[in-house]
């Protein structure tokens, strides 16, 4: 990562799949946005109009540097500033299992945004099963790997819960991708075989 010329192969890989589904010119806002890896792709290679939000002064910091307009702050306060349609998608990447009232955010989200891309791991991986069942502690995986005193992820996460969520709520699904990642999640595969069984993440572009 940090090349001035990011290709989409060196996203992360759910990130390729979010790039593709953002138009070229497209009015972007990252919430938690990182070192800016998506924004940058996306105003470099898409002629995307990418504004960020990141809480983490080092990234803030990673991202000025790569000429990417980004705001240091909680992207619960901050999302509040825009106006309706501010932008034509928010970006909510494997974020959501951190947020604590993730109801009010996504409603704001898509006050704020015409789509919104969402995704995180999903909970209810194979593996993640198995670690409970056999061991009886929290389990940990790659996408998870924090013990249970020392996470900053406050709640857990399947395709199914996510689906129903969007059912109770009143969003649509206009696109989802369930997969599963290896390499340090730089490479993987969509999932399309019982996919909350098998894929580590889950990504949905959602809307009213």
């Amino acid at each position: 990562m940090g090349s001035t010329d990011l290709s989409a192969h060196a996203l992360r890989y759910d990130l390729q799949i979010v790039a593709s589904w953002i138009d070229e010119g497209a009015k972007v806002l990252g919430l938690g946005c990182g070192g800016g890896d998506l924004l940058h792709y996306l105003k470099t290679h898409k002629r995307g109009r990418c504004t960020g939000i990141e809480i983490e002064e080092t990234k803030v910091a990673r991202c000025i540097e790569r000429g990417l307009t980004v705001i240091k702050g909680d992207i619960n306060e901050e999302v509040l500033d825009y106006a309706e349609n501010s932008f034509d998608v928010v970006v909510l990447s494997q974020t959501l299992q951190q947020i604590y009232d993730p109801l009010n955010l996504i409603e704001t989200i898509l006050r704020i945004g015409r789509r919104a891309v969402v995704s995180f791991p999903n909970f209810s991986h194979w593996n993640i099963r198995f670690q409970l069942l056999m061991t009886g502690h929290a389990p940990k995986s790659v996408q998870l790997p924090y013990e249970w005193y020392n996470t900053p992820n406050i709640r857990v996460i399947t395709l199914s819960d996510f689906k129903r969520f969007a059912k109770q709520i009143g969003f649509h699904i206009y696109n989802e991708v369930a997969i599963r990642t290896h390499s340090q999640d730089y490479h993987g595969k969509i999932v399309r075989f019982l996919p909350n069984w098998r894929a580590t993440y889950g990504l949905y572009l959602i809307g009213r």
